[in-house]
């Protein structure tokens, strides 16, 4: 249990450990492969003009591959590259026996369409998993390739045993490379998943019903305490550039100045699609669990839930609000009270005004 002069904190899930467990069991594979049928796989990356994330991704997905034992090409192609020269490079990766997987590194200059880029790959060697056959094997279920960010979020939360099967799922954002893979992904898991865009109505009252909410839709900080379910898992997909004082402290808390020093130094520091410091107050209001320092900026869990002693409190919170049930309970970081406290509360109704329920 917390101490009861400090809120407990967001837990954060270890993306970099669990990345590097995965890292260690592909080369494992890579290994054991070669030995028995004498070919190392091989990656074909492309990369068409020179924007400098393209290209740092892209070294990125090399570098990674040579840890891990698969041979890569890297195709770089100069941003006058016309869709049929491209279309050529395609075609000829295809027919390639020695190439495994091809990768086109988007976006791509503005004179070419990506649309039929993607759908020119052939789709057993689309590793990003865009191909309309790919999308479609994912949607109804079959074994296929899918895009890697929404498949590392189901590693990351099967291997920090985060519950998926019979949980609420709120995926806000609809995108093909996040939001609606995701929501596949999570339906074959058993989970009662729910879409939320930029029509949605009332966002806040549909992401608060959800025990695992994931958010990919560009804008910093978006999600705050009030679309938080407490003891909710967050999945952060965004990252985003922000460089206004008054946002990084808005953001940031009693961590603003450390990335204000970043500020001053590179021109911006990067947040998330959620509020750090309002997701880090949600887990200070009413929850169990060890601290774990500052709130992230990426992957959090917040909170880990609790029980509380008194029988009455308990049943109370689950059957008003369906949150994890709570033995102390904190308000913007001050003690308020245990178990005898949030009974009183309760029965007067304050803290189902507190929840804002």
């Amino acid at each position: 249990m917390n101490d009861a002069k400090s809120p407990a904190r967001a837990k954060m899930l270890d993306g970099a450990a669990v990345a590097e467990q995965i890292k260690q069991e592909v080369a494992r594979d890579v290994t054991q492969f070669v030995s028995e049928d004498q070919v190392r796989p091989c990656l074909a990356a492309v990369l068409v003009g020179d924007d400098a994330a393209s290209a740092v991704y892209v070294r990125n997905k090399i570098r990674a591959c040579e840890e891990v034992g698969i041979r890569s090409e890297h195709h770089a192609l100069p941003a006058t590259t016309t869709a049929t020269e491209l279309l050529d490079l395609i075609k000829s990766l295809n027919g390639r026996g020695d190439v495994d997987g091809i990768l086109v590194q988007l976006p791509l200059p503005a004179a070419i369409e990506e649309s039929a880029i993607i759908e020119a790959i052939d789709p057993e060697k689309d590793v990003d998993g865009f191909h309309p056959v790919n999308i479609g094997r994912l949607s109804m279920g079959r074994p296929t390739l899918a895009p890697c960010t929404p498949a590392g979020i189901i590693e990351l939360l099967i291997r920090s045993n985060i519950p998926i099967a019979g949980e609420n799922v709120c995926v806000v954002g609809r995108s093909q490379i996040v939001g609606r893979p995701m929501a596949q992904l999570l339906l074959q898991r058993d989970a009662t998943v729910t879409i939320c865009h930029s029509r949605t109505r009332d966002l806040p009252a549909v992401t608060r019903q959800a025990d695992l909410l994931v958010v990919a839709i560009g804008r910093p900080g978006f999600i705050g305490r009030e679309h938080i379910k407490l003891g909710a898992t967050i999945v952060d997909v965004g990252m985003n550039k922000i460089s206004d004082v008054e946002m990084v402290r808005q953001m940031f808390g009693d961590q603003a100045e450390k990335r204000l020093e970043v500020v001053s130094k590179r021109g911006y520091t990067l947040v998330g699609d959620v509020n750090p410091c309002e997701a880090d107050e949600v887990a200070g209001v009413a929850v169990v669990g060890e601290a774990a320092g500052d709130p992230p900026v990426g992957l959090e869990q917040v909170g880990d839930g609790g029980l509380v002693e008194d029988p009455d409190v308990r049943q109370g919170i689950k059957e008003y609000s369906n949150w994890p049930t709570i033995p102390q309970l904190y308000v913007n970081g001050e003690f308020v009270g245990g178990a005898d406290i949030m009974r009183e509360m309760y029965q007067s109704g304050e803290l189902q005004k507190l929840f804002g329920k």
